[in-house]
């Protein structure tokens, strides 16, 4: 099992738009957000709002399959991943569907009792 640990920036005055996203995955949407989440294998995942004199990021952090989840929010259609893509790209401005040649974040501490 994998784990992941992401910073993405929020556009400029985007705060608000992105606590509504949280409210609307973890809301209305939750079903589909835990049907996307079991088929990729997350047993848990963790979205934070950070807001820094250098801007606000939003911190994600998941364990599971972690190439099986960013391949699955890459290429669905669905109507549920199209939604997502397209609120992840007006909030962060990072567009989920063209993967990144960025080297993934690197843990360097992962502790458990």
């Amino acid at each position: 099992m994998g784990v992941f640990n992401g910073v993405f920036p929020i556009q400029a005055g985007k705060e608000e738009d992105a606590r509504a996203f949280a409210a609307e995955t973890f809301g209305a949407r939750r079903p589909e957000f835990e049907a996307h989440l079991a088929r990729v294998g997350v047993t848990r995942e963790t979205w934070a709002l950070q807001e820094t004199p250098m801007g606000s990021l939003m911190l994600v952090w998941f364990e599971g399959d972690v190439e099986k989840a960013f391949a699955e929010l890459a290429t669905d259609d669905s109507e549920y991943h199209t939604w997502f893509r397209a609120r992840v790209l007006d909030v962060t401005g990072v567009d989920l569907g063209t993967p990144s040649d960025d080297p993934p974040p690197a843990v360097l501490i992962d502790y458990r009792a």
